[in-house]
């Protein structure tokens, strides 16, 4: 059943056309994904189905009841509230239902007259209390804000940063759980592990319908089962998620390539035949000519436009960042101690951990803003340094994008040559009236590539990026992506986003909390198999131990004589000592194969092939149960 229905909405902001003849469908329960190029319209989109906007024309129609509610970049709250105040306020209807259901009870319970009456309004209670989410409310409300690290749920929100904000808005839709939640850029100001929850949360236990307006391409792939693509003021709808999406706008790329070339074909041979009969001029043939040029008055498929992201490089020494026996302490609270890293050309470290533990302390560090505790932190003499803060600070919002980057200079020099500024900025999408416009009316992901504009456009080759991605459509993210890959020099990542770091990173460098950093080599995908390894290596030892004390606990007499005198043969301790890595070298294939079969390309070969893989993951599985069991028992042996 539809939640809510939009027919032929209109919308303009001046000359431009955010929205034409649009018209869409989210049903109850269905969890979408909005996505587009900056500047498209989402945003604007998301807040028309919330009621917060008006469209020029176009009808949109919800279910009768439906609550509607939309996560705003920029929350606002009432002066003096907190975290709690407004979390547990949100659940003004439930307290009331569950206040009419416990005075209804209580009635009964005293036996009161009119018991017909208690027990229909105990039912309407009870009732509204499971239409509003159910009986555990309150519980969940604080189980919520401490998984969204809302740890001062009493202090002022007006002394908190835009991203607590966000945090705490995004804790009130989840705890009110409405009819239809739309969430514009929810992951933004998230670290990686709350993502990972947000993204259960949403799927296990949200229980209306969704429309994510997001750049996360794992959010994307993993959460929504269809993606809406807004495109020049046009609404096209796709089954499935990112990975998905992609696959069908190609598809769609290459109809509409394939239709105009068959126009320029016709137009072609049309043209020919016109040269050659210049005079024929019968009926038939006017009907040819018309037909040519109605053809003609058509105009082609408008190419997507893409940034053109490129950094000049500066000749780098031997050194460019060494960072050694490193520690970092602030307000008495040790965040890391015993980092070393060393940073050489090609190298791009993505910086991952909960918030809090220390990622933009080292940051600073780096920039010298502040100091470390101890160690030693040591620059290149030719190290040049490219800093984008997550803030995207630095603009001035009075002044235009021109002014903003290149201030009152014609041109600017890149790569060692002049290039009109203007020029220079029509790279970053900025054409001729954008590049006049002031900077405090552009969208995030404008802001994010004036931001880039004016980074790049200078010579580096450390580049110190925090939280990049942030605001940026998918498009640019691309560009990003490529410009890195392509980067002589080597850069410090901040992110949460999962997919950027995949294609991006070399090494990721994790802050696990309780001081702890570790490096590990590849992207966040190897990153996190490795994590679970471990911690699935860590949980067999912790269950042969409980297994062995139990053993010693419950046996008794001879038996539990006879289980303690028993010791590892010299054979039995070389198994053991091998067989740790025998379990994890299995359990890194069967991720291999996992990864195969999800591969839609398997789908296109022989059954056969399918069938292999799927027989051969089974055998691995069962491979790994096996010495799993193998290395109870002997470890079992051991601690006895």
């Amino acid at each position: 059943m539809p939640v809510i229905n939009c027919q032929h909405l209109e919308k303009t902001f001046g000359p431009k056309t955010i929205l034409s003849d649009v018209t869409l469908t989210i049903r109850s329960g269905e969890r979408v994904g909005l996505v587009g190029n900056n500047g498209s319209g989402k945003s604007t989109l998301g807040r028309i189905l919330a009621g917060e906007v008006e469209t020029e024309s176009g009808e949109i129609s919800k279910k009768r009841g439906a609550r509607v509610a939309y996560l705003s970049q920029e929350p606002r709250f009432p002066e003096g509230a907190t975290p709690r105040d407004v979390i547990l306020g949100a659940l003004e209807d439930w307290g009331a239902a569950k206040r009419a259901y416990d005075e209804a009870t209580a009635a009964l319970e005293s036996g009161e007259d009119d018991a017909d009456l208690w027990i229909h309004r105990q039912s309407d209670a009870a009732v509204e209390i499971e239409r509003l989410g159910g009986w555990e409310r309150m519980h969940e409300a604080e189980s919520i804000m401490g998984h969204l690290g809302i740890h001062e749920a009493d202090a002022p929100l007006e002394r908190m940063s835009g991203g607590e904000r966000r945090r705490v808005a995004l804790a009130v839709l989840l705890t009110t759980q409405p009819d239809l939640a739309i969430l514009d850029e929810p992951t933004n100001h998230l670290d990686v592990l709350t993502i990972e929850w947000l993204e259960t949360f949403l799927l296990e236990r949200y229980r209306g319908a969704l429309l994510l307006i997001t750049h996360d391409r794992y959010v994307l792939n993993r959460v929504v089962q269809r993606t809406l693509e807004l495109e020049r003021g046009q609404v096209f709808s796709y089954d499935g998620g990112y990975e998905a999406f992609l696959v069908a706008k190609a598809e769609r790329n290459a109809l509409a390539e394939r239709v105009e070339s068959n126009r320029q074909n016709f137009l072609r041979r049309e043209l020919e035949w016109l040269r050659r009969q210049p005079k024929a001029r019968t009926t038939k043939s006017k009907a040819r000519v018309d037909r040519a040029e109605a053809q003609l008055a058509k105009s082609g498929p408008e190419q997507d436009r893409e940034a053109t992201l490129r950094v000049e490089g500066v000749r780098s020494g031997k050194t460019i960042l060494e960072v050694k026996k490193a520690c970092f302490e602030i307000g008495g609270k040790k965040l890391f101690r015993d980092l070393d890293l060393s940073l050489v050309k090609g190298e791009r470290i993505g910086v991952v951990g909960p918030n809090g533990t220390g990622k933009t302390s080292l940051l600073n560090c780096v920039l010298e803003k502040q100091s470390l505790t101890s160690g030693e932190l040591v620059l290149g003499k030719n190290t040049q340094i490219g800093y984008l803060d997550q803030l995207r600070s630095g603009l001035h919002d009075d002044e235009t994008v021109l002014e903003n980057v290149a201030g009152e200079n014609t041109y600017l020099k890149i790569d060692g040559n002049p290039l009109r500024a203007g020029s220079y900025l029509e790279k970053f999408l900025f054409d001729g009236g954008a590049q006049r416009q002031k900077v405090g009316v552009l969208s995030g992901g404008e802001r994010a590539r004036v931001c880039l504009a004016k980074l790049l456009c200078r010579p580096s080759n450390l580049l110190v990026l925090d939280e990049p991605t942030n605001d940026l459509d998918v498009a640019t993210l691309g560009a990003l992506e490529e410009m890195l890959l392509e980067y002589e020099g080597c850069a410090l990542i901040v992110s949460h986003d999962r997919w950027f770091l995949d294609r991006v990173a070399t090494s990721i460098l994790a802050f696990e909390g309780d001081e702890k950093v570790d490096l590990h080599r590849g992207g966040y995908t190897a990153y996190k198999e490795k994590v679970e390894i471990e911690q699935a290596r860590e949980s067999r030892r912790k269950a042969a131990s409980s297994k062995a004390q139990k053993n010693q606990d419950s046996g008794g007499g001879r038996a539990l004589k006879k289980a303690a005198s028993r010791k590892l043969s010299f054979k039995e301790r070389r198994e053991l000592e091998g067989l740790l890595d025998k379990i994890e070298a299995l359990e890194f294939h069967a991720v291999e194969i996992e990864g195969k079969i999800s591969d839609p390309a398997v789908y296109s070969q022989a059954r056969e092939a399918m069938a292999s893989l799927a027989s051969e993951l089974e055998e691995t599985r069962q491979q790994i149960e096996a010495l799993s069991l193998r290395w109870e028992e002997l470890e079992s042996l051991r601690e006895n």
